[in-house]
């Protein structure tokens, strides 16, 4: 009896509580109406993002479809569930919003708490001032010269994905490239960022390809802490509920915390990014002609989980965008053989000019490479939308509208992508698109796979040069074409954030020279 009594009284409490939520959704509803904001019809309690919150359909499509039902219209206002947000078509005040009134709009608005996960202090989720100085410290990290330091590592994970493939090209094989991407892209990062050889495509088992399949899995646990991050975000972090799983954020923590120690206490050091974050934990410099810790006394210095936090999402960003990039990239080279054969082409043509090697100066001259790559991220944009948090009160130019302190705003990045307004036949795979006489045609800010401004993706560069260099080391030697599993289209995988196929990328790979004999 008490049992039931007891369920009895939970069951009311939810009732009263979601009558409550109910009555003052009628109100809350009304937020861009009463601010004279065209506002799409939402219902309780999901608002304008049912589909979005069940994971039936991706950020991505989610937006683009508002961004439809806005057309004509340069912004328009939304609810996801009870929260109003602000979606952005024009792309003048995307502009403003992500450059020049950048003070109104420096945050990304996702909600966390560094004591209760420790991984959530990086760059990309830390606000104001902290954001601020954490760029500060970590631009150096990814300079021309950085780049040319690591490059060398790249190479070498590109010769030993060509040869990985090898076995499947002689057989003619059909394979699932986003998972072969995704092995190389990790042992990248794990060389980058760890000096850590751990030769993912030999073995599958490999510690740090099972931790980036954890951090990407979908599990019902997963499931319950993104829709309580996503609806009701202070009751989450009331209840000291962590956005990333414990097991996740012990191994990073540990294996950063080893490696540092290990490195120090044995005088190690590395060309990787964990060396560089080492340099700015003691307070050294990373550029020594503009600052050292004698002529710099405030210089400020970064802490273990700090450091655990950058090596966390460079991991995630740097293995899995890649990754995806290329495959999608293969994908479209694989349904457009004219295209492939134009990449090939200067593939050849510009490492015979660097006697048959892959050098950092060969991956820059690759101009239709650049141009194929540009396309990929145009179709298929790593990160479908930009969110911004209004941090006081701004009024939109040109209109009547003020946006309140609080607010959430939505960049549509896939949406404007596929806008036929700026780009015609928008699902065509037209690399010429990015021509230099193209791009000074469009407007700057309709594309946008990196973000703009100063929150620009900081690791933008590293995440090209990765790309290129594994396209351009499958192309050097193999031939890509559609199979009997080749999905056409891709579908996206509705729960994730980040574009990924679902089923994967299948292609069938066989080697040039054969090709070429025939």
């Amino acid at each position: 009896m008490e049992t039931l009594s007891c369920i009895s009284v939970l069951v009311g409490v939810f009732a009263v509580s979601l009558g409550a939520l109910y009555l003052y959704s009628k109100h809350r509803f009304n937020y861009w109406r009463k601010r004279g904001v065209l506002q799409l019809k939402p219902s309780f309690p999901f608002g304008n993002c049912r589909d979005l919150v069940l994971m039936r359909k991706s950020f991505g499509e989610t937006f683009a479809e508002h961004y439809k039902l806005f057309a004509g219209n340069a912004f328009g206002g939304a609810y996801m569930a009870l929260r109003p947000i602000l979606l952005i078509r024009d792309p003048d005040i995307i502009k403003n919003i992500l450059v020049k009134d950048f003070d109104h709009f420096h945050d990304h608005g996702f909600d966390f708490d560094e004591k209760i996960d420790p991984l959530s202090g990086n760059l990309f989720m830390l606000t104001g001032l902290k954001w601020k100085e954490l760029r500060t410290k970590l631009s150096p990290t990814f300079t021309s010269g950085k780049m040319k330091m690591m490059f060398p590592t790249l190479v070498d994970c590109g010769v030993e994905l060509q040869e990985y493939l090898q076995n499947f090209a002689d057989k003619d094989d059909m394979l699932e490239m986003r998972d072969v991407l995704a092995k190389f892209s990790t042992d990248v990062i794990a060389s980058c960022a760890f000096g850590i050889q751990c030769n993912c495509l030999k073995n599958p088992d490999a510690e740090f390809r099972q931790w980036g399949k954890k951090v990407l899995e979908v599990s019902f646990e997963v499931i319950l802490r993104n829709l309580m991050y996503m609806l009701l975000p202070s009751v989450a972090i009331a209840l000291k509920i962590s956005n990333t799983p414990n097991d996740i954020t012990n191994f990073f923590r540990t294996m950063v915390h080893e490696t540092v120690n290990f490195r120090e206490r044995h005088s190690v050091e590395r060309k990787d990014f964990l060396q560089l974050l080492i340099k700015l934990k003691n307070k050294e410099s990373l550029e020594p002609d503009t600052l050292s810790t004698q002529q710099n006394e405030e210089f400020a210095g970064m802490t273990m989980d700090e450091i655990a936090a950058q090596v966390f999402v460079f991991f995630i960003a740097g293995f899995e965008t890649s990754s995806t990039t290329m495959s999608y990239c293969l994908h479209e080279l694989a349904l457009n053989p004219d295209i492939q054969q134009r990449m090939r082409e200067e593939v050849d043509r510009v490492l015979l000019k660097h006697e048959g090697a892959i050098t950092y100066e060969a991956i820059q001259e690759m101009e239709y490479l650049d141009k194929a790559i540009s396309e990929t991220l145009r179709k298929y944009p790593p990160v479908p939308t930009l969110n911004r948090d209004c941090s006081k009160d701004y009024r939109i130019p040109g209109s009547h509208v003020t946006v309140e302190k609080g607010t959430h705003i939505v960049i549509p990045v896939e949406a404007l992508h596929h806008d036929p307004q700026y780009y015609p036949e928008p699902d065509k795979f037209d690399p010429d698109r990015f021509s230099e006489e193209a791009k000074t045609s469009r407007h700057h800010y309709v594309y946008l796979p990196f973000g703009e401004g100063p929150r620009l993706c900081i690791g933008m560069r590293f995440g090209l040069m990765q790309t290129k260099v594994g396209l351009v080391s499958l192309l050097s030697k193999y031939e890509f074409s559609v199979c009997s599993k080749t999905s056409i289209p891709l579908k996206k995988d509705p729960k994730q954030f980040i574009s990924t196929p679902i089923g994967g990328v299948w292609l069938q790979i066989r080697n040039r020279s054969a090709n070429r004999d025939q």
